[in-house]
């Protein structure tokens, strides 16, 4: 396939993602690799094809020993720069391709092999100073091209229908929309009604969740949009990111980070129950973004057009005269 967005920078994982001493694949413009992380935290990346008889090798093993991938044929043994070992030791030149990647604290990067035509963005770190990683909320390949999940995450009408049935949104109204280059910030209010006990009780933490939501988006151009919402926990930092897998998939997932004001969340276990339950929450959401996406039509030009879609617009044509 022909690369999408080719030398821009991809979020691929959290470190979370990947355990300890598991091979994890992971599928970018059409190319399959394999990563995995050893105990003190080192990753490697190899093309995921085993390049004697092309076995997958993310269905191999990890030699803690060595730092190694083994193949799951011939149990054939490569390092991650693509040597092949015997006996623990390199034999000759690479021979399995090497994914370079870059290590930002726990977040994974990579152009996949191009050269780079943006910096990695610094606005995962600098919005998380001090704040608690709350864990990894859904990851899942979504049946259709990179475009139109992108712009869903820049679409703000999509709130009122696809999530309807979750927040119970009536209105959101955009206070502002502001761009600069591939960066671009949107405040917006939520107002909602109110949710039923039974609601409630399949998700508790819409009792945080407050009747009017102040919230505030950023994007940056092509993989990550970030929702911050202030609840009557405390700020809750949402990041969604995208990449390309193959011409019509595209894997995503959503970093989640909290900052709690409230002492009730000290109480053993409290505090668990409401970050399972926000994970959760976001999961849904992501799962109805995707069934939203999966199900659309071939795309045709719009016949209506609804208020604030200017942003749907920006990101599009930064798509197109990539």
């Amino acid at each position: 396939m022909n690369p999408i967005l080719k030398g821009a920078p991809w979020l691929v994982a959290h470190r979370s993602m990947l355990g300890i001493d598991k091979p994890y694949k992971l599928t970018l413009n059409g190319c399959d690799y394999v990563l995995w992380q050893n105990r003190n935290g080192d990753i490697f990346a190899l093309e995921n094809a085993c390049p004697h008889m092309q076995a997958p090798l993310s269905n191999g093993w990890i030699c803690q020993a060595n730092n190694s991938i083994m193949c799951p044929f011939h149990a054939l043994e490569f390092d991650g720069k693509g040597r092949l070992l015997k006996d623990g030791e390199p034999k000759g030149e690479p021979v399995a391709r090497n994914l370079e990647l870059i290590i930002q604290d726990d977040l994974i990067w990579t152009y996949g092999g191009f050269e780079p035509r943006l910096s990695i963005p610094e606005l995962i770190p600098e919005r998380t100073e001090r704040l608690r990683f709350l864990g990894v909320a859904c990851n899942k390949s979504i049946q259709t091209n990179f475009l139109s999940c992108i712009k869903i995450n820049y679409d703000f009408n999509h709130q009122n229908g696809v999530h309807r049935d979750v927040f119970k949104i009536r209105e959101n109204p955009v206070q502002t929309f502001d761009k600069d280059g591939y960066y671009a910030r949107v405040v917006q209010t939520f107002f909602r009604e109110d949710n039923t006990i039974s609601e409630i009780l399949q998700n508790p933490s819409l009792l945080s969740v407050p009747k009017e939501i102040q919230n505030e988006l950023e994007y940056t151009f092509p993989s990550t949009a970030l929702f911050k919402a202030e609840l009557a926990l405390g700020a809750l930092l949402q990041f969604f990111i995208l990449y390309p897998e193959t011409e019509h998939q595209t894997r995503t997932f959503v970093l989640c980070y909290g900052n709690w004001q409230i002492p009730l969340l000290k109480v053993p276990g409290l505090r668990a129950l409401i970050e399972r339950s926000l994970l959760e929450a976001t999961a849904k959401v992501v799962e109805q973004d995707s069934r939203a996406v999966e199900s659309l039509y071939p795309q045709q030009k719009p016949k209506i057009r609804l208020p604030k879609e200017e942003i749907m617009f920006y990101v599009e044509s930064l798509y197109n005269e990539w």
